[in-house]
């Protein structure tokens, strides 16, 4: 996403620059932020979040089409990897809910 931003058009939007990076970071960290936590249960609350921001990063997209910042293809290409990003979070989250591991804090 962080590519996108320092197109020339979309480089001067600094609003949308800003959260459209926000939200793509805050996936990733979430995700080190709850497994880091030690337990499921914690880092399935953390997926969530990440999940949401996945959810954020698409809303982006559709404005930055909007807006004519990214083109028609860029906009496919990013979606369908969020697509797969949120679906990939959400089978972890699947899996943690089955696990009847606890997480690392718990050995």
């Amino acid at each position: 996403m962080y590519l996108f931003t320092y197109k020339d058009k979309f480089s001067r939007d600094f609003s949308l620059k800003k959260q459209i990076r926000d939200s793509s970071g805050s996936v990733m960290d979430n995700i080190a932020e709850g497994f880091n936590r030690g337990g499921n249960k914690e880092f399935s609350q953390y997926l969530s979040i990440s999940r949401g921001s996945v959810g954020e990063v698409k809303s982006q997209l559709y404005r930055s089409i909007d807006q004519n910042y990214i083109s028609a293809e860029e906009f496919k290409t990013a979606k369908d990897l969020s697509d797969q990003i949120g679906k990939a979070i959400t089978g972890l989250m699947n899996y943690l809910k089955r696990s009847n591991l606890k997480g690392f804090k718990y050995q």
